[in-house]
């Protein structure tokens, strides 16, 4: 098996732009790419502003964590059945599965700033819009980012069901391998789509360590060590 994978990596043909390797890359990071602006556009927004104003906050998670837990590609196979359009049920399958993890974490970053902080702020004069952008967003954006990093790895890794309903990507390489009983293919769509996750966590922990302002960030890694160094693992 193992010499077989080698093979086909080694096989040129399965690296040519028409349908190959990097053709299905594209198209990967094209679904993902869509579905996390797209969630993006939807979920910080609702949740800068029930995390800002705490109205509804806790209802809105519960309920988006609770369409976390359908299946994705249940999900898109009846979108695909109610709208005979594959591009779109994928889209909107991805974009659904994408929204909770996004809500969650722009939530829990405005609950997490310190009330002193936005008290301060408000006592200098601050309208609660300066206060949302210069003060609770700045603060809550490793919450934010990290929110955002998850639903990029979920999105990589189950963009794939985008072929069963006749789109491409990384996940044509196991539906075809199936289909074909060629082993070695569904385990090189399976190392590509491990590979592509890997490189965009990296290229986003980057990027969350570049944009979070040095004070946020040393204030937050402190405040992890003191939760991890209490006694009897207390925080």
């Amino acid at each position: 098996m193992i010499g077989d994978l080698f093979s086909w990596f080694g096989d040129p043909a399965n690296w040519s732009w028409s349908e190959g390797v990097p053709f299905r890359v594209a198209q990967h990071l094209g679904y993902v790419g869509l579905a996390l602006v797209v969630a993006m556009a939807i979920a910080v927004p609702l949740g800068l502003f029930v995390g800002h104003t705490g109205r509804g906050g806790v209802a809105l998670v519960s309920a988006s964590n609770v369409i976390r837990a359908l299946p994705t590609l249940g999900l898109v196979t009846f979108l695909f059945l109610l709208l005979t359009e594959d591009y779109l049920a994928a889209m909107i399958g991805l974009v659904v599965l994408a929204i909770p993890p996004i809500l969650a974490g722009t939530y829990a970053g405005l609950q997490a700033t310190d009330h002193g902080v936005v008290d301060a702020a408000e006592g200098v004069g601050m309208t609660g819009w300066q206060r949302l952008w210069q003060v609770e967003v700045p603060i809550s954006l490793p919450l934010i980012l990290g929110g955002i990093r998850n639903a990029v790895l979920q999105l990589v890794a189950t963009a794939a069901v985008a072929s069963f309903i006749g789109l491409g990507g990384l996940g044509r390489f196991l539906l075809d391998g199936l289909a074909i009983l060629d082993y070695a293919e569904v385990m090189a769509g399976a190392i590509l789509t491990a590979l592509l996750a890997i490189v965009l966590d990296v290229v986003f922990a980057t990027l969350q360590r570049a944009v979070v302002p040095k004070g946020v960030r040393l204030a937050a890694e402190a405040a992890s060590g003191k939760r991890v160094s209490a006694p009897g693992g207390a925080e």
